[in-house]
């Protein structure tokens, strides 16, 4: 599989391809790089927590020079990315965008996004699709589903390529047009929910996301902006 803008390295096995994106980036490795592997024995995801590999799945790290400090643009245009390349293989897919940085299908994540610094001015975004099947136990905050799952037949090979383009795309948009595009897609926005950080709850109104990619939740103490957190959606019970 070639691409035009980026180079794509494939491993049979790994334990992270974040890990080997990190030693790239140490490197000093020319343009941008795709790291895949077929199968991670140690894959992870946010705030520590293990992900799990699953076979036929889609694992890869992007490895490019961005600077840090508009490192949300990164995650919003990976997320947005994989959102549109599900829809380009089922454009009725039920597909929207959970802040951070995932991506849920039929109200369940078919991906998780882990960003984390590479050497000197290297970014990483570490990518888990899962294109055949999801894991049902472990470490699991929120249901999981797969593309399979949801019929929708695609190769993790396929997917990856049209995911490139439309994340080159996105990259080049002005962060304000990529948030309104990110916002639009975005589930639970104008609703309660309920942001965890540290073991501990906090509610409020989700009303979208800063200039750096916060979350903004509007409360009885006023407007407060969340740089990291999980995201529960609160369900209205019928009175």
């Amino acid at each position: 599989m070639t691409n035009e803008k980026w180079k794509i390295v494939c491993f049979e096995e790994v334990g992270s391809t974040n890990d080997v994106a990190q030693q790239y980036s140490s490197q000093g490795v020319a343009g941008k790089t795709v790291i895949r592997a077929l199968s991670q024995t140690a894959g992870r995801g946010r705030r520590g927590r293990s992900w799990q590999s699953l076979q036929g799945n889609l694992f890869f790290s992007l490895l490019l020079e961005f600077a840090v400090e508009q490192s949300a643009k990164l995650v919003l245009a990976s997320s947005l990315s994989v959102l549109e390349t599900v829809k380009k293989f089922s454009n009725k897919a039920d597909v929207c965008l959970k802040w951070p940085n995932d991506v849920l299908l039929n109200g369940a994540k078919v991906c998780g996004i882990l960003l984390e610094k590479g050497a000197g001015k290297y970014m990483i975004i570490g990518i888990g699709v899962n294109v055949k099947q999801s894991p049902k136990s472990g470490d699991l905050l929120y249901p999981t589903t797969s593309l399979a799952e949801a019929n929708i037949e695609v190769t993790p090979e396929d997917f990856l390529e049209s995911f490139l383009a439309d994340f080159d795309k996105n990259l080049q948009r002005e962060f304000a047009e990529l948030r309104e595009i990110w916002l639009k897609y975005a589930t639970g926005v104008g609703k309660e929910i309920a942001v965890r950080q540290n073991g501990k709850d906090e509610k409020g109104i989700f009303c979208g996301i800063d200039e750096n990619g916060n979350l903004l939740l509007q409360n009885k103490n006023g407007l407060k902006k969340i740089m990291a957190g999980d995201v529960f959606f609160i369900e209205k019970k019928d009175e």
